[in-house]
């Protein structure tokens, strides 16, 4: 499913035109991007939880030439699932 599909099936099950679903759509991701940049994580109750996960910089090997390389710290967000969406791909 794409961004559109998505908008779609929002607009039909909440009765919004696809325009304003389309808007709810974005005001929710932007909020979750906010969320995330400031460090908070989201938690959506039977949904799931966003975060941001801190990896350390560390060494590495450069794979065309085997020599040492420095790897620098970075943040990359998460995704747990929650109960409900756990149980809902299941069935």
């Amino acid at each position: 499913m794409n961004k559109n599909e998505l908008v779609e099936q929002i607009a039909e099950r909440s009765g919004l035109s696809k325009g304003q679903a389309s808007e709810a759509l974005g005001a929710t991701i932007a909020a979750i991007e906010d969320g995330l940049a400031a460090g908070k994580d989201i938690a959506i109750t039977g949904f799931g939880k966003f975060s941001v996960a801190h990896r350390d910089a560390r060494q590495g090997t450069n794979p065309a030439t085997g020599e040492p390389m420095h790897i620098a710290a970075s943040k990359a967000p998460r995704f747990s699932a929650g109960a409900r969406l756990k149980e809902a791909v299941k069935r």
